[in-house]
Order: structure tokens, then sequence, then C-alpha cells
């Protein structure tokens, strides 16, 4: 047996021959893309298992955070002293812990700038000529103060751009915990003159400021089983890898301002009026129509003030991943209650008046349906509320928290493109409660993971909103473009999130396309929904990797997707199926003229005597029906009874047809027949029938009528870049995604 096998080796390791390259060539035996995915996907063990659930041994860390913060208004300057306790839960001593610096990509000394290409414009508005070329720029960053143990000793640590080591006087022993505390300020960025996914937008007319506060304090990084430390740097595209953890936050604010935050407000009757906390207790038990708790009159009279004093407002929130605020004194807030399998939780608003109508129409009742919606397709919504802040030129999430853009324009017009913009950007960023801050994947590596599975939902979501919703993103026809585009300016999906070309198109459209696919193609909405719904239970709380995903949908579906993976996610192969050929028959008991001697298989054997049904070409002129062959007449007589003959097919007319695949990408063929009657018949093979040649695939249909046209994809539901090969007889054919992006 030894010497068979290493006989086998060797003759496996001979060069191809010219016949069987050729073969290879033609997709003979080139069978790779039906492959498994041994060689791409990191290697199962006691943490993740091969079925792509949690392992007995997994882990994760938790960070808990006490903080005092205050807003400077007239200063836009924001003050922080936080107490940070982290336990180490992993099975590893630690000599040292890594703290994220966000706010640093804004420092002076940020290397964030220098990473960028950059041309000369022709023209250059003056504000923005002055802030690239003349001033000295805006003084972000964090301002360390100091880093001290429980005890309030110094800790020694260094800063490396959006990174802080801290060095620990001693390793934290696995299973043991550290608190420390680090004190810090920093300038507020004016988001719309110096970008952002934090900072405040101001207000010409009557000089007040909306504060939309996010990554403001020093946020521990994540430890895991995958890479130990994610501290990669923030360059700007990867968002952010976090730990869960609980938090207790106090933040000082104007008095005249209102405020919301991750979390339950513990202090509401010392930062409401009596009359707005009736209201809100009013919204709790309201599940129809938003209550409107801080009217548009007391935001206008406030927003006139510019209070000197003081309030503080109190936050809890346990299990979450981070933590963020928005505050004004411009801000109308209204709320509702949501129901969800018995559990209650708050849909809520803040916008200042130059929001409404709009805001005060559509915005806590787009929440509203969003948590229930998403809640439908992964787990109830577990947190006590999501809140929507009207943000112009934002869309960004955070635990129980958004900014989102749209507002009508000066005359108080809103144009379709800015209500269904709107309603898509809270829909989005009320989802990324979901994903990632419930499953808490790593953006920093990841984008797709939250972005496009949170696509994909929000498209879903956007479709049960309003019927005929004009959704962007999701339909195969809408990723046509991008697909068929220029190779060099297209990136797998699978690529680190600073790397990517076309950040929307790959991180969002292509694998909520390729979930919708999967969906309504490959899978059917029944195994996809459960075993998406696996996944997300599987994974709320913890930290998943893309194997986690892929390995779940296969596990809870027995749907071997390693193809789809290999070609959707780790490629940049596009779909393009096509008709090659139809061959029209019609059956004869008179054996053809020029036929030669025939056999058929049986088994491992072959029978070469008739009686025989012949397949002649319809050019043949020697063709009659199939009920009309007399050897099958007496076939059917012989061994069916009346009834059963009642029951049995009528077929007069067999095409042969043959599909080609142009495009690299595997994908079911789906085929639609249309008859000289009008009629139509539609056909579905699964994806496996390209399993032994990957270049052609043909099927036999007998009909019992005669078809007029023959279709492929005639819903437009693969993704197909090219449909002019898509119908027989060949048409001119007038691309239906052009129809659809005129619409």
């Amino acid at each position: 047996m030894k010497k068979l096998a290493y006989f086998l080796a060797a003759l496996a390791s001979l060069p191809l021959t010219a016949q069987e390259k050729t073969e290879r060539e033609q997709g003979h035996y080139d069978n790779n893309r039906f492959s498994q995915m041994y060689d791409l996907m990191a290697t199962p063990n006691m943490f993740r298992t091969a079925s792509g659930a949690p392992g007995p041994a997994y882990y994760q860390q938790q960070a808990d955070y006490k903080m005092d913060i205050e807003l400077d208004d007239r200063n836009t300057k924001i003050y922080g002293n936080e107490t940070i306790t982290y336990h180490n839960n992993s099975p590893e001593n630690l000599d040292y812990l890594w703290v994220q610096l966000d706010q640093n990509r804004r420092s002076r000394t940020s290397q964030s700038p220098l990473v960028e290409n950059q041309r000369v414009n022709k023209a250059y508005p003056p504000d923005n000529f002055s802030r690239n070329f003349m001033e000295q720029g805006f003084d972000g960053g964090f301002k360390i103060e100091h880093v001290k143990d429980a005890k309030g000793n110094p800790l020694n640590y260094i800063v490396n751009q959006t990174m802080m080591r801290i060095d620990l006087p001693q390793p934290l022993k696995s299973g043991d915990k550290i608190s420390f505390s680090i004190k810090w300020w920093y300038n507020v960025n004016n988001y719309r003159k110096i970008g952002g996914r934090s900072g405040y937008e101001h207000f010409d007319k009557d000089g007040n400021n909306l504060y939309v506060i996010a990554q403001f304090y020093p946020r521990m990084a994540v430890y895991n089983d995958v890479e130990g430390w994610q501290n990669m740097q923030f360059w700007g595209g990867g968002e952010f890898a976090l730990p869960f953890g609980n938090f207790e936050v106090n933040i000082t604010v104007p008095a005249d301002h209102v405020m919301e935050a991750t979390g339950e407000l513990t202090n509401r009757k010392d930062v409401f009026t009596a009359e707005q906390v009736k209201r809100y207790e009013q919204a709790t038990k309201s599940f129809e129509n938003p209550v409107v708790i801080v009217t548009q009159a007391e935001a206008e009279q406030a927003e006139k003030g510019f209070s000197d004093k003081k309030k503080t407002w109190k936050f809890k929130a346990e299990n979450v991943r981070d933590f963020a605020f928005s505050t004004s004194r411009k801000f109308i807030y209204d709320a509702m209650a949501v129901q969800l399998s018995g559990k209650t939780a708050m849909a809520v608003s803040l916008y200042p008046k130059e929001s409404n109508p709009l805001w005060g129409d559509r915005s806590t009742r787009v929440v509203a349906h969003t948590l229930r919606t998403y809640s439908k397709y992964t787990f109830d919504y577990p947190y006590p509320k999501a809140v929507s802040v009207s943000a112009e030129d934002q869309g960004m999430e955070y635990p129980m928290i958004c900014w989102n853009y749209g507002r009508p324009d000066e005359n108080g017009f809103v144009s379709e493109r800015i209500k269904y913009g709107m309603t898509s950007v809270i829909i989005h960023e009320v989802g990324h409660n979901f994903f990632p801050m419930i499953v808490n994947s790593d953006e920093r590596q990841w984008t797709w993971m939250d972005e496009g599975l949170n696509t994909f939902l929000e498209y879903l979501t956007e479709q049960k909103f309003e019927e005929d919703y004009p959704s962007s993103r999701g339909p195969a026809a809408k990723i046509v473009p991008y697909m068929s585009g220029n190779q060099k300016s297209i990136a797998p999906i699978m690529t680190n999130s600073e790397s990517l070309y076309q950040f929307g198109n790959n991180a969002y459209a292509k694998p909520a396309t390729g979930l919708n696919i999967l969906r309504e193609v490959v899978m059917g909405h029944e195994l996809f929904d459960y075993a998406f719904k696996t996944y997300a239970n599987r994974w709320k709380f913890k930290h998943p990797t893309p194997e986690d995903f892929f390995r779940t949908m296969e596990d809870a579906s027995a749907v071997d997707l390693d193809w789809f993976w290999r070609g959707w996610f780790y490629s940049t192969d596009y779909v393009d199926l096509g008709i090659q050929d139809v061959k029209q028959f019609y059956v004869t008991d008179e054996r053809p003229a020029d036929m030669d001697d025939y056999s058929v298989k049986r088994g491992r054997f072959g029978r070469d005597k008739g009686p025989f049904v012949y397949m002649v070409s319809e050019n043949d002129g020697k063709a009659k029906k199939a009920q009309d062959v007399k050897l099958l007449s007496d076939y059917v007589n012989e061994n069916f009874t009346g009834a059963e003959q009642a029951e049995l097919k009528q077929p007069n007319y067999f095409y042969e047809v043959t599909f080609n695949k142009p495009g690299n990408m595997l994908m079911p063929i789906l085929v639609e027949f249309t008859y000289e009657d009008g009629t139509t018949e539609n056909f579905n093979f699964p994806v496996q029938i390209w399993r032994m040649n990957n270049q052609t695939a043909s099927r036999v249909f007998a009909v019992e009528k005669k078809v007029k046209k023959i279709t492929l994809d005639p819903k437009l539901l693969t993704a197909d870049i090219d449909v002019s090969n898509n119908v027989w007889p060949k048409e001119e054919v007038k691309s239906k995604f052009d129809e659809l992006e005129g619409r």
C-alpha cells in the first residue's frame, strides 16, 4: 500500500500534458471554486468551534467606567476624569494595557493627514484655502493630565498616535482586575468645518451649538483570542473595537441644555421640569404616537438664554461597549414606547426647530419601526431606549444613541431625496445597535461585518416601512455598476477597513447584496432567516469573526456556501451567465437514416437494442408529437392505469439549452420560458449544476407549449453584469439596470 501511495503521489506531481492543460482551461475538472475553505479560514479551536459557535474556552475582557464630564459651551472644551476597572478574563497574564485615544487623530501632530494623497484644486473657497495653506490648524487631540493607579500613584504610559500603552507595575494575572484613573481635556471640533464623527454644529442665526459627542474619553482596546491586543491605529476609516462593560457617567452642561445619552437617566426629576416629567411618563404608555416632552416653544425660549448656571445629568448603562451623548439648548424632545415580546423600549428623538416638521412627523416612528423589524430577524432589542439625534451632515452610531442628517431647506421644503435619505439613515444608524453594538465585531479590521450586515437588515426594514420604498442598496441590480467596474479600483470584501477602494460599495453595498442573494436565490427565506438569527443569538454581547459568521450560516442551514464566501467575499469575481445555445427537438418512433448504432446506459452496462423513442431536430421533418409515438403509447397503456395516465405530462416540445458562464462567480441558474400563448414558466437550478464544469451547463426541457422566448434571471436577482446574453432568441436588450437607475 505504501508503494502504491508513493506512486500515486509521484504521478500527481508530474507536469500536465497539453491535453490535460486544455481540459483544465475548459473547466472539466478545475472545481476549486467548490472546494472547502480550509485554506482561507482559521482552524477551529476551543475558543471558536467549527460550527461557528463560541467554544468552551471562549472568553472576553470587561472594562467598567465611572466618569465625570463637563462641557464648557462658551469655549467648546470637554473636561473629563474617569476610573476604569479592567477585568482580565483571558488565560494569559498581561504586562501592559492598551487604551484608545481616537481624538488624537485631530491633534496637530497627527500622522493621519500625512497618509492621504493630495492634488492641487483649480479653485478653493476662501475658508478652505485658508485652512489648508495658511492657518496653523485645529488644536485637537487629548491633553492627558495624569494616569494614576487606585492609590493615586502615577503609572508609566506612552502615547503612540491614537494608542496609549499603560505599563503595569506587575503583570495583571488571569482572573484578576485592576482600577486606574485618567484625567484629560480636549478642544471640541466644529465637525461641519473640520470633519469628524463627533463634535458640534454651530447655528449662526442664534449663536447656539448642537453637540454630538463621542470618542470623548480614553477607551480600552480589545484583547481577545484572535490577535491579542487590537491596537491598530485609527487612521479615520476603520471604526472601533471595544470591550463590553458597565458605565456610570455624570455630565455637567449649561442648565438650559436638553440631553440624551447612552444608558438610563437616573435623575430625570432634577433635569426636567415637572410638566416634562409628566409628559415623559405619558410617552412610556404611548405605543402608537410620539409624545412631545420638550416642545418647540420651550426649545425656542431656551435657545435665547445662554445660561451661566450648570446642571448635571446622570446616566447608568450596563453591558454596553461604548458611551456617547448629545446636548443643546435648541433641542425639541419626543418619545414613544415600543412593545417587544412583552418588554418595552423607548424610541426617542432630539432635534432643533430647523428640523421640523420633518423630524417631528417621522423620526421617532422610524426608530420604533426599526426596533421592531430588527428584533424580528435577530433578537429582541435588549436596551431600554434608542435615540435619534438630528445632526446635519452626520450618520453615526453608538449604543442607544445615533446622529442622523436630513432637514427641510430654509423655506421648509423637503425633497423626496431628503425624506427618504433621512429615513434610511435613521434605520441604518438605529440598526447599528444590533450590529456591532451588541453583535460586537471588530470594526477596525472588518468594516463589512457591521456595515454590510446592517445594510442588509436596513433594506428589509425599508421594504417593510413603506410599499415600493426606494432602497438604494440591497437589490442585486444595484450592485452591477460596481461589480462590472475597473478591477484596479475594486478589492475583495475581505480587505482591511483602511485599504478599501470605494468604501461604500465594498463595505456596505456588496456584502448586503450578497446576503440578499443568499436569501432570495440560494437558500430561501426560511433557511436563511433561521441561520442568520442563529448567528445573531450565538454572538450577541460577544466578539465574532468572519469565520464565525460563515460557519454558522452553513451549520444552521445545511447549505454548503463555501463557493459563495470564496467568490463573493474573498475575490472580485463577478456574475455573468448566458444562454450559449438552444436546440429544439421533437420525438418519433422512426429511426433517422443518419443515426449510427446507439446504446443506452443501464448502470455499468449498455443496451443497443430498441425499441427507442428518437429525438430529432425540428428541422428534420420527421417529427411526431410525443403522445402519437406508437411504442410510447403502448408502454403507457401497459404500465399505467387510466387514472395514472390522466396525471402524466403531455410534452410536445423538447429544448436542449446550454448555459455558459463568462463571469467567474458561480450562481444558480434562474430561467423563465415565455410560451407562444403569452404564459410563462420558471425553472431554477442549484449552483451545484456547475460542479463538474465551470464553463457550461446543459438542461433538457420537455414542455407542452412551444417556447417563444427564454430569459435568464428575469427578475435581476443574481447581479448578472451583462444581460445582453440572457435572452434567446438573441435580441437587442435595453439594460434593465439602466431602467432601475433611472427610477
